[in-house]
């Protein structure tokens, strides 16, 4: 892991970046409880567990993109899958395609595809998110759930997502942004929140104005960046609070990344008051009938 560690710092290739990042978290170091999810979670009213919040920002990315029975959908950054398999269970998309350039989240999101009975419905696959292996005006819905930051860049991600996009289809991102004004990304000084300067590079690293003037840019119509940073972040960091004194949590990891998750969440007034500079936004945008 610590090996893993260096060669992520010293990457300086994105997608290598970004796949030696994910290849450090197997569904053993995740902190997560019952389920493989991989972002920080819509926390509603009542929630307690990471898994649940975590399953509501997907369904908040499928409400948002309005999933439908006959939906082909591309989850561009599927992580391993638990939102697909979701959302099949719940909305029902005739299809989904996965992309992702991070191997072991291909084989073992295929694996558990494969366990289900679902490969006739859901197509994991390697692929860049900035040159996308499928044909023009060929899905309905494109989504990016907490990946976008990743993609150099997240504008060639839009042009792209255009281009693959049946006419009137729809762009959904749950997305990590700054905050206008906010502090520097540079300036992250939270060891919890710290891989934001070394993962994000400053080409992806602008407020909600930019990001929708960006998607607009890119020929989209009907577009809305609205934040959900309020539901995001502070029970996020107090989800971990919590986590690092249940027993259970311990015992279920190994000692280096138990250790390195407590010394990430040391300094919570840090980590509290860096929050506020971060934005958390669902942007989701439409592709023209007719040109």
């Amino acid at each position: 892991m610590l090996g893993n560690l260096f060669l992520v710092r010293t990457t300086s290739d994105p997608q290598k970046k970004t796949a030696r990042l994910y290849e450090m978290y197997p569904p053993d170091r995740l902190v997560v409880e019952d389920t493989n999810y991989y972002n920080l979670g819509y926390w509603e009213p009542g929630c307690t567990k990471l898994d649940e919040a975590a399953q509501a920002l997907a369904d908040q990315v499928a409400e948002t993109a309005a999933f439908k029975p006959d939906d082909t959908v591309l989850d561009v950054g599927f992580g391993y899958g638990d939102q697909d398999f979701h959302w099949i269970d719940t909305y029902g998309p005739s299809k989904i395609i996965g992309i992702n350039i991070t191997k072991v989240h291909i084989r073992i999101a295929t694996d558990r595809a494969r366990e289900r009975g679902l490969l006739d419905r859901i197509d994991f696959r390697e692929g860049s998110a900035t040159a996308i292996p499928l044909p023009d005006n060929s899905v309905d819905k494109v989504v990016a759930l907490e990946s976008a930051f990743h993609f150099d860049t997240r504008a060639d991600f839009f042009a792209e997502a255009y281009r693959v996009l049946r006419p009137g289809g729809v762009l959904v991102t749950a997305d990590i942004i700054p905050m206008e004004g906010g502090k520097p990304k540079d300036d992250i000084r939270s060891h919890a929140i710290k891989w934001i300067r070394i993962m994000i590079d400053d080409a992806n690293w602008y407020p909600r104005k930019r990001y929708g003037e960006i998607m607009e840019s890119k020929g989209f119509e009907g577009v809305e960046v609205r934040t959900i940073r309020e539901a995001v972040y502070e029970p996020w960091r107090e989800y971990h609070v919590r986590r690092l004194q249940d027993p259970t949590f311990k015992t279920r990891s190994s000692k280096l990344f138990y250790k390195m998750v407590a010394v990430a969440h040391r300094d919570q007034d840090l980590l509290a008051e860096e929050l506020k500079s971060l934005d958390y936004v669902l942007g989701v945008a439409r592709k023209p009938v007719t040109p």
